[in-house]
């Protein structure tokens, strides 16, 4: 009789327990945003939210406002879609919104890297130390001599020579950017012997491309990789897409380049000082390449269509880049070495930073989440006080609540080069209800998770639609062709990619 009750007592416990796993038992608590668990125990709106997130975030705005909890794949998100809530939200301490826990799970789910507790400390010093100030000054000349050894070296000087060529304009952006950033990163190969130059380069532009097409093997997977729902077969190719580039990226192979980058060296170094074995540190090799790499082709891509699709955008840009070349006493022109571009001439460059930020608004779609450790008050604009519950996750998703937000940004939909700019070269301020806003586009993420690399990323792409602008004659196949859709299962992840692709021609 006892055994009876034992066992009874240990399988209505376990039930409960499933039941509560499942949030069977998940209520609403006074001053909580409105929850919407859905109708499937466990999963809730994962399905939904998976297949295209900013259309699942409207419709729930749309039924419970500005703020509302719902379940996702066991977890209890509430969205905050005000932005004058985000100051509030990305400046709270550690100590009760904490960014690091989902961003462990993330990477080591998609890089196999786990963190240890000084990574986060060791990335910000490093990142900086080399790619802010005389740091990036350096880096960027060298992601200049990158893009001269893929885009520069065979200009011919020949009138017979200038024949179109054409070319899908993502591939191409993609590729080349790519490769330049990480060339200019992780180092290029030594000389060795006599036309050894040559032969280096050759070698780097063969290295560079054969890296950048697996990566782009990989990067089709990350998205249902990161969600853990790639297929077995899917699956399998991850994992040796993975060893591959821990194996390229390894530190021992870095360590025999010429030109690798401070910013790789040191956080090599730091991490095998806290006991980082060398295993791990491949790992983390790899991580970066994508975290520096992963988004700025892409958006090279949109800024040069959206250019491409707007003549007057286009010729006010160009135009722009060729007064920054002539003031530095530079010229193309036939028979003439490539120009060479300083961070001081892209900082000189308001209509390009434009065309960017612009681009940038309507095309990247990070989604922001914080781990609530404990229970949190925030107040929203209309004075309205909810309680964020320890256990679940705050996240923020700025492409629908600000950068597509029409209220804030007028025609949303339209590309504007000069949106962000005034006549007389500065920053544009935006309101909303009459109130100045801080965050107006929010493409590098906000306080303590702000892309420490955002001013390296932005110098490399600047410098790419730089370079092509000054020595490249472009234009669409089809002057008439629709700017492509986006590629929506990419929600969350950093800058869409288009549905396909685009066919151009320069000279």
């Amino acid at each position: 009789m006892v055994l009876w009750v034992i066992l009874l007592c240990t399988l209505v416990s376990s039930l409960l327990g499933g039941l509560y796993v499942l949030g069977v038992f998940r209520r609403r608590r006074p001053n909580e945003p409105p929850l919407d668990k859905g109708t499937i125990p466990w999963l809730g709106y994962l399905l939904e939210f998976r297949k295209d997130s900013s259309e699942f975030l409207k419709r729930m705005q749309k039924k419970h406002g500005d703020i509302f909890t719902v379940l996702i794949g066991g977890y209890y998100f509430t969205f905050v879609m005000d932005p004058f809530c985000f100051g509030t939200i990305v400046k709270e301490s550690r100590s009760k919104l904490d960014f690091r826990t989902s961003a462990t799970q993330l990477v080591v789910q998609v890089f196999g890297y786990k963190p240890i507790k000084a990574t986060h400390s060791i990335v910000h010093a490093s990142s900086t130390k080399h790619l802010m100030g005389d740091g990036l000054t350096a880096l960027t000349q060298a992601t200049m001599e990158s893009f001269r050894k893929l885009m520069l070296f065979n200009l011919s000087s020949g009138e017979e020579k200038r024949a179109w060529q054409e070319e899908n304009l993502f591939h191409y952006c993609y590729n080349i950017v790519f490769r330049a950033g990480y060339l200019a990163l992780y180092g290029t190969e030594p000389p060795r012997g006599a036309g050894s130059k040559e032969k280096a380069e050759e070698q780097d532009r063969l290295h560079s491309s054969q890296l950048f097409q697996e990566f782009r093997k990989y990067d089709r997977l990350f998205p249902r990789l990161a969600f853990a729902v790639l297929p077995p077969k899917d699956k399998r190719e991850a994992e040796r897409l993975k060893r591959h580039f821990w194996n390229m990226l390894s530190v021992k192979k870095a360590w025999q380049k010429d030109n690798i980058s401070g910013w790789i060296s040191e956080q090599d170094q730091l991490l095998a000082e806290n006991g980082v074995p060398e295993y791990m540190r491949n790992r983390f090799m790899f991580m970066l390449l994508w975290a520096s790499q992963g988004n700025t082709g892409p958006t090279a891509f949109w800024l040069l269509l959206y250019l491409l699709k707007h003549p007057e955008a286009l010729k006010a840009v160009r135009d722009e880049v060729g007064k920054v070349l002539r003031e530095s006493g530079q010229e193309v022109k036939a028979g003439s070495p490539p120009v060479t571009i300083t961070r001081d001439m892209l900082n000189q460059t308001p209509l390009l930073d434009s065309a960017l930020e612009e681009t940038l608004r309507l095309v990247a779609a990070p989604m922001l989440v914080r781990a609530i450790l404990e229970d949190t008050s925030l107040r929203t604009s209309s004075g309205t006080e909810f309680t964020l519950r320890k256990g679940d996750r705050v996240a923020l998703f700025p492409h629908i609540s600000v950068q597509m937000n029409p209220e804030i940004h007028e025609e949303p939909h339209k590309f504007k080069y000069d949106r962000f700019v005034n006549p007389d070269g500065t920053k544009k301020d935006f309101y909303r209800n009459g109130k100045k806003l801080k965050f107006v586009s929010m493409p590098w993420g906000a306080g303590v998770s702000t892309c420490p690399g955002r001013f390296f990323a932005s110098a490399e792409m600047k410098l790419f639609v730089f370079l092509m602008l000054s020595h490249f004659d472009l234009e669409l196949v089809n002057e008439e062709e629709e700017i492509p859709a986006i590629d929506i299962s990419r929600w969350g992840f950093g800058t869409m990619q288009p549905v396909r692709d685009v066919r151009f021609r320069y000279r």
